[in-house]
């Protein structure tokens, strides 16, 4: 209260008109609506689909389809078992409906996307356990299919080995490269990189895919598959958004709407 009543001292010396209770109280709006966070909200989902690829021991397995497995995999070329790939695939649509119905149609902006996997433990048809390092980049093509194969009961439904490459190409963006600390349990959460190509997909909805490679000589990392029948270890694609700068703009003119009401009743005689 003295420092108002000093600054309304001052505005009088100076022959300007002090602050009125109503500016104010949009300043005190100003202060408080900067000061909070800004509202974000988030949405989980699964892998509409997801498969792992392999050469085998000896190359043999390139042609195979294991998108029935109940696991994921990324091993380094060389190791015993051979290397494996992995790729999985997000339908986004729900999450660009759940968006624009809290901020309103294209008033947000992603603020993280984040992937989670359960590790687990295999069988001899996988390489052992090894901590290393793996990469995760946004594919540009979506239309591999997941295919029904299994390590014990293989196809050729779905993509393998050998068709992965022609899914790939130059426009495929790297998301991270990242750290694997060995062991057969436990739940690890990445954060991607918010690429021009994933960024995209998520503002249309689009369908989005993800590779996984080994990044090392080393890596062996088995997690489980969304064909798992326990939910709560599948993969989990997490998307933060948070509204348009302009939309919190919105929140600011309402804020300073009620103050403004509130003045004028607080002047009004009786």
């Amino acid at each position: 209260m003295t420092d108002i009543l000093n600054h309304q001292t001052r505005c009088q010396q100076m022959g300007k008109a002090p602050a009125t209770g109503l500016s104010h109280c949009a300043l005190a709006a100003l202060v408080v609506l900067f000061a909070l966070p800004l509202p974000a909200a988030t949405v989980t989902l699964n892998p509409a689909a997801d498969a792992l690829v392999t050469t085998g021991p000896s190359g043999t397995l390139s042609g195979n389809n294991y998108g029935g497995a109940g696991a994921l995999a990324v091993a380094a070329a060389g190791l015993t078992q051979g290397e494996f790939q992995s790729v999985l695939k997000f339908d986004l649509a729900a999450a660009r409906t759940s968006f624009d119905s809290q901020f309103g149609a294209g008033q947000w902006t992603i603020q993280a996307v984040t992937l989670a996997l359960t590790a687990t433990a295999g069988s001899t048809f996988f390489n052992s356990s090894a901590a290393g390092r793996f990469g995760i980049s946004w594919m540009q093509s979506d239309f591999w299919t997941e295919g029904t194969g299994k390590p014990n009961v293989p196809t050729t439904n779905g993509i393998t080995f050998a068709s992965l490459p022609s899914f790939a190409s130059g426009s495929d963006e790297s998301l991270g490269t990242f750290s694997f600390a060995g062991g057969t349990s436990g739940l690890a959460t990445y954060t991607l990189g918010l690429t021009p190509g994933l960024v995209a997909d998520v503002s249309m909805g689009n369908p989005v895919s993800f590779r996984l490679v080994a990044a090392d000589s080393a890596v062996s990392y088995l997690c489980y598959s969304a064909n798992n029948p326990t939910t709560s270890v599948r993969p989990l694609l997490s998307i933060v958004a948070v509204p348009e700068p302009h939309a919190c703009s919105l929140l600011m003119a309402a804020a300073m709407f009620l103050c403004s009401m509130r003045f004028r009743h607080r002047k009004q005689p009786g």
